[in-house]
């Protein structure tokens, strides 16, 4: 079983400044820095740190070797991306010294995915494959929609939330993978944890809801169970940049193997934890033998 992620790829141009550029102002930045990042891209890698065979497709543009390079050192197969001859998928972030950031997003290349090029990309597969996806590339309905009709998994993680991926067919979904705003927007504005359960599950009946709850820990529902798992108290909190990518690929790397939900909840909760200790987005996503080991020797205590 494989799973391909047909996801989002960026890079980040990031700006250290005293505080941010202001209307008519022109600003020196202190230093310039450059990244890969995108979720779709940081989930792949996690797949990958957490022994999932993994597949990246998308589209990338003149200025994204940076972003096979990253895919390639991780470990993820990279047979269907595509490069075209423009600008790609790019951000530019002014960082404070107030540890504030500002984010100018251009979706480029991500919004260049057609339809020729996803049914290519989904013959490649088998039935009970996982297909990976965001809500930061076009053609998200449309790539449910011909999944399912293969009999391909759908694994959402439903960010950015919008009118356009409400309108998707999320009941063709087999996990949406949501934090508590964006699942409150999929049950109906209900901020209550066991009302967005209760909605989403009335909502999509044939799809597992994991809901994660930042430090109260996840709530995974299905037709069969719920499970409920606490976080981890991490007091030395670096950066939770990766944080959600980290959780999602080794939820997804875990769920492949076929392990129960709670063993699968552990190692991504743990995962994470050991993610939000270091600074960078994709850098600091932890090796499946590390989270383990933390396991193992319960460093963070029990869960």
């Amino acid at each position: 079983m494989k799973i391909v992620d047909i996801g989002s790829l960026n890079v980040d141009y990031v700006y250290r400044v005293d505080d941010f550029v202001k209307p008519g102002e022109t600003k020196s930045s202190k230093d310039r820095n450059v990244y890969a990042g995108g979720k779709g891209l940081n989930q792949s890698i996690a797949v990958a740190r957490a022994g999932g065979k993994i597949f990246h497709a998308g589209m990338i543009g003149s200025d994204g070797d940076i972003l096979k390079q990253a895919l390639d050192n991780a470990g993820v197969d990279t047979r269907y991306l595509q490069k075209k001859d423009v600008a790609g998928g790019h951000t530019f972030i002014q960082v404070s010294d107030a540890g504030q950031n500002s984010i100018l997003l251009f979706g480029g290349t991500n919004q260049m995915l057609t339809e020729e090029y996803i049914d290519s990309v989904l013959s490649d597969c088998e039935k009970g494959d996982i297909i990976l996806l965001q809500n930061e590339t076009n053609l998200v309905g449309y790539t449910i929609e011909k999944a399912y009709e293969l009999g391909l998994r759908v694994a959402l993680n439903a960010s950015p939330m919008d009118d356009s991926l409400m309108n998707c067919p999320l009941g063709k979904v087999s996990w949406l993978v949501v934090n508590e705003i964006e699942g409150s927007t999929l049950a109906g504005s209900t901020e209550e944890e066991e009302e967005i359960v209760k909605a989403v599950a009335e909502k999509y009946p044939d799809c597992a809801l994991v809901l994660t709850l930042g430090s109260r820990g996840v709530r995974y529902h299905d037709k069969t169970q719920d499970v409920w798992m606490n976080a981890y108290k991490i007091k030395n909190v670096v950066d939770t940049t990766a944080a959600g990518d980290t959780f999602l690929g080794y939820f997804l790397a875990c769920t492949a193997e076929g392990m129960p939900v709670r063993d699968i909840l552990l190692r991504s909760t743990t995962a994470s934890a050991m993610a939000i200790q270091v600074k960078g987005a994709s850098d600091s996503i932890p090796a499946r033998s590390e989270v383990e080991k933390a396991i193992e020797e319960k460093r963070f205590g029990e869960l």
